[in-house]
């Protein structure tokens, strides 16, 4: 005769089973509700059903799902509120324009020009890394000198490459 298990026949199975889906421990689950660990163990390897499992699961997809929502919904508050500014920018200027008034024209154009430049770095369209230009840098010219006098035994050689970096300097 096979025995029942003590944990589905307890009147706070399914409080047992909430525990168990909510990662408290065999040993803690055991000691509140009555039934020895092994029969907690038992029951949840053996009984769990595997639709509560897949609610742990769902939520957890909910709950990182809701997390990246979150995410995005501040990137775009962030464009709806510089969209805000540069609506309450143009209204100044239209307004100082009419009004005749020049110095809050000059603000209100430099104010849209900030704007302008904040949204181009957020969009990745304005770098603000500092480019090299190596063709006039002093080191380039003088390797451009070693190459050409290194060449000088080989005139044919030395005229094209001569003529490439002529190319590539202009």
């Amino acid at each position: 005769m096979t025995m029942r298990c003590s944990v589905c026949d307890h009147p706070e199975r399914e409080a047992i089973e909430r525990a168990l889906i909510g990662s408290q421990s065999v040993r803690d689950i055991a000691g509140r509700y009555g039934p020895s660990r092994s029969a907690v163990g038992r029951h949840k390897l053996l009984h769990l059903p595997a639709k509560l499992v897949k609610a742990k699961e769902s939520a957890e997809v909910a709950r990182v799902t809701q997390s990246v929502r979150d995410e995005i919904g501040q990137a775009l508050d962030v464009i709806q509120q510089l969209k805000a500014i540069n609506v309450a920018c143009l209204e100044v200027l239209k307004k100082a324009r009419v009004a005749g008034d020049d110095v809050t024209l000059l603000r209100s154009v430099d104010r849209i020009h900030r704007q302008i430049e904040l949204q181009a770095r957020l969009l990745g369209e304005l770098q603000d890394a500092p480019q090299v230009n190596v063709l006039v840098l002093p080191e380039w010219q003088r390797l451009r000198v070693v190459v050409a006098e290194a060449l000088r035994p080989f005139p044919e050689a030395r005229a094209v490459v001569v003529q490439a970096l002529r190319d590539a300097s202009a």
